[in-house]
């Protein structure tokens, strides 16, 4: 009895020796593979920072060109090449309306002291050299009116209003089509976002389903002929409002020159 008692209490011993080894190590291989995971993951970390860093450089490595290209096939090239027309054609007409108006303007009080030597140094014939040879419209309307001094001084003032007013219209010529080119601009834009509006919905319709990415991308695109165009138009009104402000300078020149010049010949006339 004895010895079957001291063989069960050594077969408890044995199991229990057996266990807390396997405890023990179960124990180490959870140590060993949480050291392994604490090892690794520094190295996982650093490889998905060096792609966020690689991705975000050649984000902001991209030129302004590529960046325009890809929004303008974004957008659709149908619609965009229409903005663009409008754009091109626009600051075609902007450029050539700044680079005739800044030729236009005249130093009109050098112009008239001018005139004023030459009329009482060699007469009509020499101011009207002075005019010819001086470029802008104040030297034309002058010139047009010492033409016909000799007619009076009303046919002289009549002759200044007619032809004041003939360049004040060819200062204002092609500033139509700019202000058409401001309008169309947007117009399209607006056009092409909802034709975009209306793909997107036909694409829903399609899908049986709405789902936010293909809404989100539908809407995106249809924006972006919207922006083109509305940047298209802020671009022409300012070059559209300079050439307006310069031809209001130049007229109100023109005017106050015609005034100086009846003047002038009252005075020519009264030395005679």
């Amino acid at each position: 009895m004895m010895k079957k008692l001291f063989a069960f209490i050594a077969v408890l011993g044995m199991l229990y020796i057996g266990a807390s080894n396997n405890a023990v190590a179960q124990d180490t291989k959870e140590e060993a593979t949480t050291e392994v995971a604490e090892q690794t993951a520094p190295a996982v970390d650093l490889a998905a920072d060096a792609e966020e860093e690689a991705a975000a450089a050649a984000e902001e490595g991209k030129s302004l060109h590529s960046q325009l290209k890809q929004k303008f096939i974004e957008g659709g090239p149908t619609f965009m090449s229409f903005v663009l027309i409008c754009l091109i054609l626009g600051l075609a007409m902007s450029l050539e309306r700044v680079i005739y108006l800044n030729l236009s303007t005249t130093n009109t009080k050098k112009l008239l002291v001018k005139v004023e030597e030459g009329l009482e140094n060699g007469g009509i014939e020499a101011a009207k050299e002075i005019c010819r040879n001086t470029r802008g419209p104040v030297a034309s309307i002058f010139f047009q009116g010492l033409d016909r001094s000799d007619e009076g001084l009303e046919v002289v003032e009549k002759t200044v209003v007619s032809y004041g007013g003939v360049q004040a219209g060819l200062l204002e010529k092609g500033l139509s089509w700019i202000s058409l080119f401001i309008a169309l601009a947007p117009m399209l834009g607006f056009m092409g976002t909802v034709i975009g509006m209306i793909a997107a919905f036909d694409a829903i319709e399609v899908a049986g389903d709405i789902s936010p990415a293909l809404v989100a991308g539908g809407i995106k695109v249809a924006l972006i002929t919207t922006v083109s165009g509305l940047v298209v138009a802020m671009i022409l009104q300012v070059f559209y409002n300079y050439c307006l402000a310069k031809i209001d300078s130049i007229i109100n020149d023109m005017e106050d020159a015609s005034i100086s010049l009846i003047d002038i010949l009252v005075k020519h006339n009264l030395k005679k």
